[in-house]
């Protein structure tokens, strides 16, 4: 485990309109890392190998970060391939990190009363979700200051767990850059919560969120709205298209 300030300067460049530090090197990751307390990568670059390197987008594959509940992980850039990015097992934060090209999800968040902090970072090329919520009841996910770039949602309350709940999200200080789908799903049946304030739209067709009936069974969740609705999807300081 590497544990290191966040004083030093960092040089910051573009890629997919999200502010990306320049690596500072990189790894090879043929093994998930099991995070305990801080990890602080100093924006070193992790890239899958071996088992974790095929770049797919098929269920159930590993992470290259396993935290554990309360773990931090802080200043990385996950690479291409990327495997299942970062697993969550109760509360955890990410700060400063960044996902180049996203693979089956970029973070994943399970456990029961877990607090999910999400600070700065910025995700890219994601064909289906950025963060994927499968906690249970309690807690709640909050991301902030975040970028995110050709996308699908950056954020879905799992539709079809087998283990439901009435999840709280909160969006604040995000800039979306087309093409995206929708910054959020969530289930407003299952007593879903989220609340957006402050988000830049950059281009055209990005929604803020898509409403679902979500259930327990597995079956493929119906679609009942889009938009906010003053209940289950509260929006404020929207700008752009």
């Amino acid at each position: 485990m590497i544990a290191l300030g966040l004083g030093a300067a960092v040089a910051f460049t573009n890629f997919a309109s999200a502010a990306v530090p320049e690596a500072g090197g990189e790894q090879v990751v043929t093994e998930t890392i099991e995070v305990t307390g801080v990890f602080d990568g100093e924006n070193k670059r992790f890239i899958g190998g071996g088992a974790l390197g095929g770049g797919g987008q098929e269920e159930g594959q590993d992470p290259l970060f396993q935290l554990a509940d309360g773990a931090t992980l802080r200043n990385v850039i996950l690479g291409d391939p990327a495997a299942d990015g970062v697993h969550c097992a109760g509360s955890c934060t990410l700060s400063g990190v960044h996902w180049e090209d996203v693979g089956e999800d970029a973070a994943t968040f399970r456990g029961t009363n877990a607090t999910v902090v999400i600070e700065g970072g910025s995700a890219a090329k994601a064909d289906d979700k950025v963060f994927q919520d499968n906690r249970g009841a309690g807690g709640s996910v909050t991301i902030r200051g975040f970028e995110v770039a050709d996308f699908g949602k950056l954020y879905r309350s799992c539709g079809n767990c087998s283990t439901q709940a009435a999840r709280t999200v909160t969006m604040e200080n995000i800039t979306a850059t087309a093409p995206g789908d929708v910054l959020a799903g969530i289930n407003s049946n299952l007593g879903d919560r989220l609340t957006i304030d402050g988000v830049t739209l950059v281009g055209d067709d990005i929604e803020l969120c898509d409403r679902f009936e979500g259930n327990d069974t597995g079956d493929e969740p119906t679609k009942i709205g889009s938009g906010p609705d003053g209940t289950s999807c509260i929006a404020s300081n929207v700008t752009g298209p």
